[in-house]
């Protein structure tokens, strides 16, 4: 029987640290469960639904948040708000590179302490990191390990790479040449199938990391699965190609109409996504397969989600994600465990600031954070929830065809964003869900009142005082 800890209660802002959070731990269960996590790359939600094993084994059997989004759809910031539960304001990754962010930013601010990772590991959990770290990891040290993980297999080269490529091992660097056998996501999942099978006798519970690079561009399928959706063309929703951007900000109303060349170039890029995802979708299959062998299904939560979104064309976007169109900023989530209802869905507002809060509360834990548990959801409850969320992003300098820095706020019935360059947007979602109209022209007064407000409030909130901001009606 699956028992729940308290409710998770958050700790006061500015009071964060990782000795507190371990201080304020609440009565844990008998029989703690395991939690993994499997966190695709660039994965759009709809392609999500094509895949089969996905479907059967996740969806089928679990819940699926319909309306699950990350706060900022760029990798290394997702990546960095998911490990700390923070927005990106909070924890100050606010790009891929450094010095505006990256693995060098995320290191040098010492958010390494302060993990999710590190809070399971220090309460008796084994964690495990099997892929994807953070973008430009390992910087100038190869060998280098963060705190808080006891199994360390991460790429050490972008996510871009398939094949021929360096895993830092726990702390060795070994090489993977160019063969099939070394098909990167191949790799990742024996070495999480072998992890899993280890953990058959053992009564300590598991954290289990697993960030395989699909379908991160160049999106190469492993040869098996070539030409296997070679009959598939990408999405064409109305949004495609959009003819009249005249009141859309201007790095859109820049951006040429897409070609014949390049709508074929989206549809070969979206075949080779597809293609590229299936060796997750194995890798799921075989996960679940060695679970119910070591018998710990019944024990285990696996979560599966992305980074981010991905555009196909979508506004005239032929490619990219960091905007703060739904199409970037919606991802896949679904999760089964002990005490989900299969084939369940929630359609409340899920944030990837969610993931450290709700596997804190799971292992019958604290942790500060800017969002919340979704425990409760698990339960199949219905409980007063959020009515918006933050989006927000950052740019370098501001070009012809970028989105300048924005900050925004998503709510179940409209999108509000305001970019840097004072161009603003305004979306009906319930009447124009596709984004096409941008109302800010012309909608009541009082409407883009309330949504500045509550953007106001939600800009630079830290904790508790998100959850506050993004509760107000």
């Amino acid at each position: 029987m699956w028992l729940l800890p308290c409710l998770v209660v958050f700790l006061a802002i500015g009071c964060s640290s990782y000795e507190s959070v371990q201080e304020e731990e609440v009565e844990t269960p008998a029989a703690r469960p395991n939690i993994i996590l499997v966190l695709t790359d660039d994965l759009d939600y709809a392609s999500a639904q094509k895949m089969p094993e996905l479907r059967s084994l996740l969806i089928e059997e679990g819940v699926s948040f319909e309306n699950a989004f990350v706060s900022y759809p760029l990798c290394c910031p997702s990546r960095a708000t998911i490990l700390t539960g923070l927005y990106a304001h909070n924890h100050g990754v606010k790009g891929n590179d450094s010095p505006y962010g990256g693995f060098q930013k995320f290191h040098a601010q010492g958010q390494e302490e302060n993990t999710i990772a590190a809070l399971l590991q220090g309460s008796g959990y084994r964690t495990a990191l099997f892929g994807k770290y953070l973008n430009n990891y390992p910087g100038d040290d190869p060998t280098y390990v963060p705190p808080g993980w006891d199994e360390w297999h991460a790429v050490e080269t972008e996510s871009t790479v398939y094949s021929e490529y360096e895993l830092n091992e726990n702390g060795e660097v070994v090489s993977y040449g160019n063969k099939t056998r070394n098909y990167l996501t191949d790799v990742l999942s024996s070495k999480a199938i072998e992890y899993v099978r280890g953990a058959r006798d053992t009564s300590e519970p598991f954290f289990l990391y697993l960030s395989p690079p699909a379908p991160h561009l160049p999106a190469t399928p492993a040869k098996r699965h070539r030409n296997a959706f070679a009959d598939e063309a990408a999405p064409r929703p109305p949004s495609f190609d959009e003819e009249d951007v005249s009141d859309k900000p201007s790095w859109i109303r820049h951006k040429q109409r897409i070609s014949a060349e390049e709508s074929s170039a989206i549809d070969n890029r979206y075949r080779r996504r597809l293609e590229s995802m299936l060796a997750v979708d194995e890798m799921v299959a075989s996960l679940v397969d060695e679970l119910e062998a070591a018998g710990k299904l019944d024990n285990t939560f696996i979560f599966f989600t992305s980074d981010n979104g991905w555009h196909q064309g979508e506004h005239r976007i032929s490619t990219q994600k960091s905007y703060p169109y739904e199409e970037a900023a919606r991802v896949p989530l679904f999760v089964r465990g002990p005490g989900v209802t299969p084939g369940s869905t929630v359609q409340k507002l899920a944030l990837n600031t969610d993931f450290a809060p709700t596997f804190a509360e799971l292992a019958g834990l604290r942790f500060p954070a800017d969002g919340r548990s979704l425990v409760p959801l698990l339960r199949g409850e219905d409980p007063q929830w959020r009515s918006a969320v933050l989006l927000e992003g950052w740019a370098e300098y501001f070009s012809i065809g970028q989105s300048p820095a924005y900050k925004g706020v998503r709510t179940g019935s409209h999108k509000y964003v305001e970019y840097e360059n004072e161009e603003r947007e305004l979306y009906d979602l319930v009447a124009d869900p596709y984004e096409l109209e941008n109302i800010y022209g012309s909608a009541d007064p009082s409407l883009i009142d309330d949504l500045k407000t509550k953007l106001d409030a939600l800009r630079s909130c830290a904790e508790a005082g998100c959850q506050e901001a993004e509760d107000a009606p």
